[in-house]
């Protein structure tokens, strides 16, 4: 019986890990809100980590190019996500549109998926932007149905369930100060997208985060 019990409070351990949710926000966050009038949504970095039999399927070009357009599907899913609060009168400032984004960055010789070298202050200047979100985005497959599907096909359906992990951060570029940190796990199912994971997600953190009321 004891041991038992014991084997149950692991289990109760592990699931409270899984179910872990990590939010910083700014003690002068109100203030930055205030302050700022757009917000500017970069590609994030994203990997899409696949088990070593699956690997084989891939040339590391096609898991790369796999990652890029995963983040310009999260990207533009964020953006639908903050343009529909904003519409609703909930978002406390406007948002860049990613075409802009990315256009803006381009003109300047700036690699969309690899900016890690520059400061947030300079990304902003470039940008016009007061705040940017930026980050990690790691997926055990594609969140694309045709690519989600097509990697079930190939490997016998091991990627029933996506899961996803987002490392988000909100600078302001004024200082360079980080206004938010939200860091989630998140499962979806084979037919979940981007805009799917990114709706939940979001909505989580929407309570949370000092841009929307």
């Amino acid at each position: 019986m004891k041991k038992l019990i014991t084997f149950l409070t692991l289990i109760v351990c592990i699931s409270t890990i899984k179910a872990q949710t990590k939010l910083y926000v700014h003690s002068d966050a109100k203030t930055y809100v205030a302050n700022t009038k757009t917000i500017a949504i970069l590609p994030l970095n994203v990997q899409v980590k696949l088990r070593p039999k699956q690997l084989k399927d891939f040339t590391p070009e096609q898991i790369i190019d796999m990652g890029k357009n995963e983040a310009i599907d999260i990207q533009n899913a964020m953006y639908t996500w903050f343009l529909t609060r904003k519409k609703r009168g909930t978002l406390l400032v406007d948002v860049q549109s990613p075409k802009r984004t990315n256009a803006l960055l381009k003109k300047k010789g700036i690699d969309i998926h690899s900016y890690d070298e520059y400061l947030p202050s300079e990304l902003g200047e470039i940008l016009g932007a007061d705040a940017i979100i930026t980050g990690s985005y790691e997926t055990s497959k594609p969140m694309s149905n045709g690519a989600a599907i097509g990697l079930a096909v190939l490997t016998g359906g091991l990627f029933a369930t996506n899961s996803a992990t987002i490392n988000m951060d909100i600078t302001n570029t004024s200082d360079d100060e980080l206004v938010v940190n939200y860091l989630k796990k998140i499962k979806g199912t084979l037919g979940s997208d981007a805009q799917d994971l990114i709706n939940v997600l979001m909505r989580k953190v929407s309570r949370r985060i000092p841009y929307t009321k």
